[in-house]
């Protein structure tokens, strides 16, 4: 096993290009996808690799419920440094599994009060709320995906606007965005390195209802106008993993790619590009700590049992 099962933990670096370049070059849909695969991958490799190396720092502590063949000196050879990575991954594994069990359980605990306000009102697909505070967001699951809207924010908007907005937050719905962005959210968190994926989903995934808004409405500078206006007087949505129109981002940036011309779809980026280069170095980043993950995990595997007494 050896210095390969550190590499998932390091690996991640290898997609920062791609991060970068998939903003300004890909297709927002084709970025959103590329992004949120590679970076689940490589969160899930690197957390099995730390939950590897705990298993040996785990074994060395007094009284501990493991068999004692795995702390044997042939189960710490099998990790370089076993003294002190495999007791540091202790805490570190745990700090990774608490921060993602209170992420998932304040996003569905967002989700459930929400739905619960809109208990009594009818069940159509757009939730028009009387209130001060200028917000919309879509808002997935219950019995029916919702779109949640504020007075005060449609007050602001001229008619062609507010189908803009519609238009937008349907996207959201329609592609399930909300899973991209909460993957992308764990991943960040089982694995910092993995933060710049999360930034650039969180404004792809924008991107994406962006275009198929302009789309369903035919007019880009409305859709862009709305934005506009919207991010001036909203507060964003109620939590990260809910996508909004006016959500937290380089709004100008959207707003100029909309007053452009549509970007071209491809599901691959030409080899011979720079996005082209980063895009085949995040997968073979991705490649090579799935590889190394799974390595670690057969080996791991086999030195254990061979070191359980029968």
């Amino acid at each position: 096993m050896g210095v390969f099962v550190f590499l998932p933990l390091v690996l991640p670096l290898t997609a920062w290009p791609i991060a970068r370049l998939a903003e300004q070059h890909l297709h927002p849909r084709t970025a959103t996808r590329l992004l949120t695969v590679v970076a689940a991958v490589m969160a899930l490799c690197s957390t099995l690799c730390l939950a590897l190396v705990m298993v040996v720092g785990t074994a060395q502590l007094p009284g501990n419920p493991l068999p004692d063949g795995w702390s044997d000196p042939e189960v710490r050879a099998a990790v370089p440094y076993d003294e002190v990575v495999g007791k540091a991954a202790i805490p570190a594994l745990c700090a990774v599994v608490a921060a993602s069990a209170r992420a998932l359980w304040r996003h569905g605990r967002v989700r459930r009060r929400a739905h619960r306000a809109l208990a009594g009102l009818p069940g159509t697909g757009v939730a028009v709320l009387p209130d001060d505070v200028p917000y919309a967001y879509a808002l997935p699951g219950g019995r029916r995906d919702r779109v949640v809207v504020s007075t005060a924010l449609l007050d602001c908007l001229e008619p062609g606007e507010r189908r803009a907005l519609f238009a937008h937050e349907r996207a959201h719905l329609a592609a399930g965005h909300h899973r991209f962005l909460l993957a992308v959210r764990l991943a960040a968190l089982a694995n910092p390195f993995l933060r710049p994926l999360r930034t650039a989903v969180s404004y792809t995934a924008e991107r994406w209802a962006d275009e198929a808004a302009a789309r369903a409405v035919g007019d880009r500078r409305a859709v862009a106008t709305a934005i506009g206006k919207a991010a001036l007087v909203s507060r964003g949505t109620p939590v990260a993993t809910l996508a909004g129109l006016a959500a937290p981002g380089p709004v100008p940036r959207r707003v100029a790619a909309l007053l452009g011309p549509a970007p071209a779809v491809r599901t691959w980026p030409p080899a011979f590009t720079s996005v082209g280069l980063a895009a085949w170095a995040a997968a073979a980043g991705t490649a090579v700590s799935a590889m190394s993950s799974a390595n670690a995990a057969v080996t791991m595997f086999l030195i254990l049992r061979a070191a359980t007494p029968i």
